[in-house]
């Protein structure tokens, strides 16, 4: 179990007004400060997201065709600074403090211990990481891979800060050395989007551009937090609003972002200290209610089609959409029919009147675009959500056409981009069809390990070898201490990274930390030739990136430098040559070119401003299903939702995780949340004052909060403070990675093996009983 160490410093107090503003450029000149090069790092911000610059390692929101030097945010800045900082792990450093001692320390202060600067090699006989050569590593790294007994025993993780260029190289080495064995952060964050929407309309990716933002009427923005997950995104939303159109939230907590925004770009609103709205409704469903309330608006729309028919109106629907483009929609309209309002009513949380006023609004919209994030994703009905609001979408034909569609924002900045070229444990046959025939071999294809069962493999033993293209692997996952015990019985562990985390200091018995160049920095060939990755954004926007600082150390590699160079040693050069590979990424988007024909003439598109759109055959109205349309969902509503079940038990909540203001993904910048008053301190547990009171606590009590799944292992976060904020009750909400103790590896999505990090049964019981 986790026991935190109480921050001296930690204080609750009145959350910021508005998102952005003056909060928003304090917190940047602090990230900027403290790299110890403020001006070095502020030039470095006007090459980022540009043409002839790179792209930002930060989230997967879109970028405007138009561009701007400034095109960049808060959550950009701190990435950048906390990539461009001149602290360095140094040798002595490692020598000084051992692997157990580092254990002890918090994600915050191990991060900003700096850049790893060579390769590092675990020493079981003193537990001290120790300097190694390049050489050595590769070398040591292949005798341990190649000693498994089959390559089924080594489970690799990818990171969605990979570039597409390794993540292809990266399934390239895989698939050749014998596995398919593919865990990503893909499968802890958007799995159920790509499961729901190669179902629903035949590809997992969304069908918007960031442009269609510019005409839409309407914007449902549900389950995520742009505030602090994709800054930018606020911009879209307020300039949405101030054209005349709206937007309407579904998000269980009330978050300052999505309420107001204050444009540090605006000098008259700095000034005068303003701010503009950034929703037009807003509605807090419960935990697990999403599906609930998107049901009960396709009742509204059904209903007054039926009125409009039976008073001799024009259609509500687009009965020429629904014919002529999708299937199943009887069968859905019987179930939705069926479905009574108190059900509804109870599931969502929501009055039968606030989901008929938020469903007016689709019925009064032309164009509507639904956006949605985490929220939705991590629970266990997730697909079937999801499905539902693309049904939801179906009724008025809003899909396939300008300024309408669906929208998955993803987390890092190239989780999409990974998934696209092969980062997948279950890949088309069409994909390893074209693999197979570029490389002239024959590939393995038994489906292979994704999160979950990578979980499973290292806890029943059968797993032998882990290997990590970035991320923090044993810290995002559910069951996290379970988790770094099996990781210490592993075999090989390798991780490729910029900084230390705690997932390097769960050490198998051979054990590699090899430092990799950041996004920010310089990668020049064996020509002196400047070097170019690409990504792809939420919007299926590919643009090239490349680094313009010195890298923080003359031994550090790119990611695909040591992906080659680790599959060289493993493999060989028979196949494929990757030394040649390695020293010109043009010929890595040649074969992804030759492998996947919709990236075209990539090298050329790439190098266009703004690179180019990967083509979405939904978003074209062309749906690659088995009935040749899109389809409407099936599914019932759940007989009882996690909330649902919880009430009546005494002190039972339904908890979700969430990142703090200063956090991206595991990284912790800051030990701020300014956004909802939180400061020196992750420790807390936002729950509803009534919540409160009815536990018989107050407001700043220390309490322990202990999961309820029972499969006879204690979970428990002892010595959380509680904070009071505005939340559904029965609902309570703590940051990650802190409390993804409380997750059980066990509890998954349906069809999308997500952690229903969304929706985790608990127990708030008095701190120390």
């Amino acid at each position: 179990m986790w026991s935190p160490k109480m921050p001296k410093d930690e204080h609750i107090k009145k959350p910021s007004s508005a998102a952005g503003g003056w909060g928003a450029l304090k917190s940047v000149g602090k990230q900027l400060m403290g790299t110890g090069q403020a001006v070095t790092g502020a030039k470095t911000l006007l090459k980022l997201n540009q043409a002839d610059g790179f792209d930002c390692p930060g989230c997967a929101w879109g970028d405007p065709e138009h561009g701007s030097s400034f095109e960049f945010c808060e959550n950009g800045v701190k990435a950048v600074a906390w990539e461009a900082t001149r602290a360095r792990v140094t040798a002595d450093f490692l020598r000084e403090h051992s692997v157990a001692s580092l254990q002890t320390w918090s994600d915050h202060d191990l991060e900003h211990l700096g850049r790893l600067t060579a390769p590092l090699r675990y020493n079981a006989q003193t537990d001290h990481y120790e300097e190694v050569s390049w050489s050595a590593a590769f070398e040591g790294i292949a005798q341990a891979l190649n000693a498994l007994e089959t390559p089924n025993q080594a489970e690799f993780y990818t990171s969605g800060r990979a570039s597409n260029e390794a993540a292809f190289l990266y399934q390239l080495f895989v698939r050749l050395f014998g596995t398919n064995n593919f865990p990503d952060c893909s499968n802890m964050c958007h799995e159920a989007s790509g499961v729901a929407l190669t179902e629903a309309i035949g590809i997992g990716k969304g069908t918007v551009q960031l442009e269609d933002f510019e005409q839409a009427d309407l914007v449902y923005c549900v389950g995520q937090n742009p505030g602090t997950n994709h800054p930018r995104m606020l911009a879209t939303l307020r300039e949405v609003i101030e054209r005349g159109a709206k937007v309407c939230v579904f998000n269980t907590l009330k978050e300052k972002g999505l309420h107001r925004f204050a444009d540090p770009q605006n000098k008259i609103e700095m000034i005068v200290g303003g701010s503009q709205p950034t929703s037009t409704e807003y509605f807090q469903p419960r935990l697990g209610g999403d599906m609930a309330l998107f049901r009960g608006m396709s009742k509204v729309v059904l209903e007054a089609e039926d009125k409009a028919r039976a008073e001799g109106q024009p259609p509500v629907l687009d009965h020429d959409f629904i014919a002529g483009h999708t299937s199943g929609f009887e069968d859905w309209c019987d179930i939705v029919r069926a479905t009574d309002w108190q059900h509804i009513e109870a599931q969502s949380g929501l009055s039968r009147a606030d989901i008929t006023r938020a469903a007016e609004l689709y019925l009064n919209a032309d164009k509507v675009i639904v956006t949605w994030a985490m929220g939705i994703t991590q629970h266990l009905h997730s697909v079937d959500t999801i499905r539902e609001i693309a049904s939801f979408m179906f009724l008025r034909g809003n899909i396939g056409r300008e300024g309408a569609g669906l929208c998955p924002v993803r987390g890092h900045s190239n989780v999409q981009g990974d998934r696209t070229v092969g980062i997948n444990e279950k890949a088309p046959a069409a994909f390893m069809d074209a693999l197979e025939k570029e490389l002239g071999v024959t590939l393995p294809r038994e489906p292979g390990h994704n999160v979950a069962d990578a979980i499973g493999a290292m806890l029943n033993g059968s797993a032998k070898a882990f290997f990590a293209l970035g991320g923090n692997f044993a810290r995002a996952v559910p069951d996290s201490t379970l988790v770094a015990e099996a990781m210490g019985k592993l075999d090989l562990t390798v991780n490729i990274a910029t900084k230390l985390n705690h997932g390097h200091l769960m050490p198998g018995k051979v054990s590699y930390v090899l430092p990799c160049l950041g996004r920010t920095e310089i990668d020049k060939n064996s020509k002196g030739e400047r070097q170019m990755i690409t990504v792809e954004d939420s919007m299926s926007m590919v643009h090239g990136s490349a680094g313009i600082n010195t890298p923080a150390s003359d031994q550090l590699k790119s990611e695909i430098g040591i992906i080659a160079g680790v599959a060289k040693a493993t493999l060989g050069s028979e196949v494929v040559d990757w030394d040649a590979l390695a020293d010109d990424h043009d010929k890595i988007r040649d074969m992804i070119a030759r492998v996947l024909p919709m990236f075209g003439e990539f090298n050329t598109q790439v190098r266009k401003p703004r690179g180019f759109w990967l083509r979405n055959p939904a978003a074209l109205r062309e749906w690659n299903t088995p009935t040749n349309k899109a389809n409407f969902g099936v599914a019932q509503l759940r007989d009882q939702t996690e909330w649902q079940a919880a009430q009546g038990q005494e002190a039972t909540f339904v908890l979700q995780t969430l990142r703090s203001h200063d956090q991206y993904n595991t990284t912790v910048y800051a030990m701020d949340d300014r956004y909802r008053g939180v400061y020196g301190i992750r420790n807390v547990v936002f729950m509803h004052a009534d919540d409160i009171k009815r536990i018989g606590a107050k407001a700043d009590d220390i309490v322990d909060v202990v999961g309820c799944y029972n499969d006879g292992r204690v979970r428990a976060c002892r010595g959380f403070r509680l904070v009071s904020y505005d939340i559904p009750r029965g609902c309570i909400a703590g940051y990650y990675p802190e409390m993804n103790e409380l997750v059980p590896h066990q509890t998954v999505g349906t069809q999308s093996f997500t952690p229903t990090s969304k929706s985790v049964m608990v127990r708030i019981e008095p701190h120390g009983e």
